[in-house]
């Protein structure tokens, strides 16, 4: 059996947050809209069922990781690139042979507070971290089981 992997998304809160997430039914949705091959190979590949993800608010005041989520359901062709309709609308997009892919998350648990950016950046062991690197932009990323612990350790004790 595969052993779980770690994850985090980002989302601006304006378009995605944590309580539109939490306030779903059964607080599970498709992440879509992802345009960036590398993020997208991600969601496809290597995201799988049981995964734990961080549900990071970005372009917010503060940034911050806000909750965890699980993975539900393993990638599979995102529709949003085929409805003209979509803003994630792509027209290079083909239903037979699919550019761009989800996962379904489902929120499992809010955090009891918020852990900035500003905060990451000054905890020892995260210095490796994806997302605290200089030019890191990618909407989905992994995050060692050291630095799941060391974010979850800081969550609680905080």
């Amino acid at each position: 059996m595969r052993e779980r992997r770690y994850w985090l998304v980002k989302s601006e809160p304006s378009s995605f947050s944590w309580d539109d997430l939490w306030a779903l039914p059964k607080r599970i949705t498709h992440w879509d809209g992802v345009r960036n091959y590398q993020a997208r190979n991600l969601l496809r590949d290597e995201m799988k069922k049981g995964d734990l993800v961080f549900f990071y608010h970005s372009s917010a005041d503060p940034a911050a990781i806000v909750g965890i989520a699980e993975v539900v359901r393993e990638g599979y062709p995102d529709a949003s690139a085929l409805d003209p309709q979509d803003e994630h609308f792509d027209p290079k997009s083909d239903a037979a042979n699919p550019a761009w892919f989800v996962v379904d998350l489902k929120a499992t648990k809010k955090l009891p507070r918020a852990l900035t950016l500003a905060e990451l950046r000054q905890t020892p062991g995260l210095e490796k971290m994806t997302l605290l690197q200089k030019g890191s932009r990618l909407s989905v990323q992994p995050v060692s089981s050291g630095e799941w612990e060391i974010i979850c350790e800081l969550a609680e004790t905080g």
